[in-house]
């Protein structure tokens, strides 16, 4: 079959296509896909690089997100046919693998799969709507949600919004009735983000989002009037030097939300803003598959809008790799076999 696999840790290099990779082979409990859509995720590129602590086994296929349809149905599988229209919870709850990392992912024509981890599609979501909903759109589904608690009226504030989380958490904080502040680093990002909602857009890149989130809200104050100045909530899921600026957007009681740190995990901190603003720092490990389901149920009821940025093949899945690496996507890129 055709894939597109990771040969070793490293960089661009690292990838390569093959009109000729083994075809996987059906295990009891499991499934064989036909590989319909995969999007690409900033975990792609650290399964690429190679993780601290992680040592995977290579070659591999990455690609967390799959959809697809069933071909090929093994022994002991209840519930499931040929034919059947899927997406794949990529983490595995029973042996702690992930497709796309521990296993082979959607970057090929076929794609082997646990049963347990099989999510059926709406029958009115295409198979590219359900790719992208898993690894971020469900992430940010349980950090503004299930963990989040994002309420009407709350002032939202989102770093990273023209990312897959992101504009996820933009739609997501607009469907809760909040007023929301979308920040990017272009121009062109910025008009689609108010496209897709964003009550105010800021260019992180020309200006200083910390002194523009004061001229909108107020600077912070610890009591009297400008008490209620600032955000209600900030989404930082970059870490690096944006973290104690996020920090002073909020008021007093505000929420900073995060769910990774693709700028940097150990930020410079002022705990100080912790303590004194009696801030709550919350956090979100990826997703469970009620927060998957939760995400194909919105985007069935027409509430939720699968933003993809552009569409590839496997045989130039090198340059959606670039694309995601150096943050040149709004949204998701897509890739078909």
């Amino acid at each position: 079959m055709k894939a597109f696999y990771i040969k070793e840790h490293g960089g661009p290099e690292a990838c390569v296509y093959d009109a000729h990779y083994p075809d996987p082979v059906v295990q009891p409990g499991g499934v064989v896909l036909r590989v319909r859509a995969s999007t690409l995720n900033y975990h792609d590129i650290f399964t690429r690089r190679g993780m601290p602590g992680i040592t995977l086994r290579l070659p591999v296929v990455p690609g967390l997100d799959v959809a697809g349809e069933i071909v090929e149905v093994g022994t002991g599988v209840d519930g499931w046919k040929v034919g059947d229209r899927v997406v794949i919870d990529p983490i595995n709850r029973l042996s702690r693998g992930v497709v796309g990392e521990t296993m082979d992912g959607g970057l090929a024509e076929y794609c082997a799969v646990p049963a347990h981890q099989l999510i059926r599609i709406p029958d009115n979501v295409d198979f590219d709507t359900a790719a992208v909903m898993p690894t971020a759109y469900a992430t940010a589904l349980r950090m503004m949600y299930t963990n989040g608690d994002v309420k009407s009226g709350e002032k939202v504030g989102i770093l990273g919004a023209s990312g897959g989380v992101g504009v996820c958490c933009v739609q997501l904080a607009k469907l809760a009735g909040c007023e929301v502040v979308a920040f990017a680093s272009s121009a062109d990002k910025l008009m689609r983000l108010k496209d897709l909602g964003a009550d105010h857009v800021i260019n992180y890149h020309e200006t200083d989002f910390l002194e523009e989130v004061h001229k909108l809200y107020g600077k912070p104050s610890r009591r009297g009037p400008r008490a209620t100045n600032g955000l209600d909530v900030i989404v930082n899921y970059t870490g690096g030097d944006t973290w104690v600026k996020s920090l002073q957007t909020l008021r007093v009681g505000g929420r900073l939300l995060t769910c990774g740190a693709t700028a940097g995990f150990d930020p410079k901190e002022d705990i100080r803003y912790i303590w004194v603003f009696e801030l709550k720092v919350l956090g979100s490990n990826a997703y469970m598959k009620e927060d998957i389901e939760g995400c194909l149920k919105l985007a069935s009821d027409g509430k939720l809008k699968a933003l993809i940025d552009e569409i590839f093949t496997l045989e130039n899945a090198a340059e959606a790799f670039e694309r995601v690496e150096n943050r040149r996507v709004l949204g998701k890129v897509l890739i078909r076999p």
